[in-house]
């Protein structure tokens, strides 16, 4: 079982909510990011989606194109990412991290390089937002082989077909887009999302992150009724990009702890 599935099975025993903040690896500060991580577990968070900076996020909005812009000024390569993961790992062998990005910094790696890379680093699980089901086959086989999960998104536009090609490939956790657009963009409407999700779950049993608009205690528990977890990127981001980079994990806990405080108030066992 990987960490992420464990983490799944003991919130279900719990019956409490996951928590996944988002954070692009190098913003606001390469020498931070190892810290930021250990504040965001300690803040609370199941798992941390470590966004891998790319010179075209085609699927994010502005404030997490911004982050991979100053995330790339900084030099912040695929290795050095992998670096702070496996430097993070040193004291925390729990929290699940995975990796969030693009199809072409992978492809120029090599993709079963990449692969063992990550394993080697103590990563757990990848999302390749421009890697769809039909073309993934043998990258979620090369993951899967070394007990890493393979992520994949679904939005409301998603057809029966298209959920079922996902669920045949997908394990940890299925992330599903609340909005069409890019990330940041429009308003959370959580009815949508609570009848998307019961159509989902007819095809996997794999359990469900809901992001895209959840940027607070009340959105995030409003999600969480109809969710396994919620993912919260831009609002966090903002929160960061808005602070002096030597308090940003000062900001990150301030941010994401009464999240966990009202998730858990509202949803444990």
């Amino acid at each position: 079982m990987s960490r992420i599935q464990q983490v799944f099975k003991d919130l279900a025993a719990q019956g409490r909510k996951g928590l996944i903040p988002f954070v692009t690896a190098g913003d606001p500060d390469p020498h931070h990011v190892v810290e930021l991580l250990h504040a965001l577990a300690q803040a609370g968070s199941d798992v941390i989606e470590l966004g891998v900076p790319f010179s075209d996020p085609m699927a994010d909005g502005p404030v997490i194109q911004r982050s991979s812009e100053r995330a790339l000024a900084h030099g912040i390569s695929t290795l050095k990412i992998l670096e702070f993961v496996s430097e993070f790992r040193k004291s925390n062998l729990n929290t699940p991290i995975v990796l969030m990005g693009y199809a072409n910094p992978i492809e120029r790696m090599g993709t079963q390089k990449f692969v063992d890379a990550a394993k080697s680093a103590g990563v757990d699980g990848v999302l390749v937002v421009d890697y769809p089901p039909e073309e993934s086959i043998e990258f979620a086989r090369e993951l899967r082989e070394v007990e890493l999960d393979p992520i994949f998104l679904l939005a409301p536009t998603s057809t029966d077909d298209r959920i079922e090609k996902v669920a045949k490939l997908a394990s940890g956790y299925v992330y599903y887009v609340s909005l069409t657009g890019v990330t940041g963009a429009g308003n959370l409407n959580a009815n949508s999302v609570s009848s998307k999700l019961p159509l989902i779950r007819q095809h996997t049993s794999v359990p469900v992150g809901v992001g895209f608009g959840i940027r607070d205690a009340e959105s995030a528990c409003r999600v969480a009724e109809s969710s396994d977890a919620v993912v919260i990127g831009s609002a966090l981001i903002t929160a960061l990009e808005n602070a002096p980079a030597d308090q940003a994990c000062t900001v990150a806990k301030a941010f994401l702890s009464p999240i966990r405080a009202a998730l858990d108030a509202k949803f444990k066992a």
